[in-house]
């Protein structure tokens, strides 16, 4: 199993930034691709961006495209995302979700954090 552990949410003016965390401990070695989500009230899960564990490739929605990004950090088996240019819509709780070599789809084992972005 891999667990997650996400970190780093709190409130932010609009155009303002904010970094998440996500630490990854566990069966890293079973770990295909990690990714980043977030839910509002009343709203389904929604994806926000990706990277592949082994070789760092990233992705996003179009939502974010330029204004947020994706890293990790192998020596801490951390995923980070770089939240800039924060706007009201992107309040939400973020999740970081694994999708493990062989899965069908992600898996969120963690608590989530809040990001509230004031106008």
């Amino acid at each position: 199993q891999v667990q997650l552990v996400e970190s780093g949410g709190g409130l932010v003016q609009a155009g303002g930034s904010l970094r998440l965390s996500c630490a990854v401990s566990g069966r890293t070695f079973t770990i295909y691709t990690m990714g980043w989500f977030r839910q509002s009230p009343g709203k389904e899960r929604e994806f926000v961006g990706a990277i592949r564990w082994s070789g760092g490739s990233t992705w996003y929605a179009d939502s974010v495209k330029g204004r947020f990004t994706i890293s990790k950090d192998n020596a801490k088996s951390t995923v980070s995302l770089q939240m800039n240019s924060l706007k009201p819509e992107d309040t939400a709780v973020y999740y970081c979700g694994v999708h493990l070599f062989g899965g069908a789809e992600y898996d969120y084992p963690g608590q989530g954090t809040q990001v509230t972005v004031s106008s």
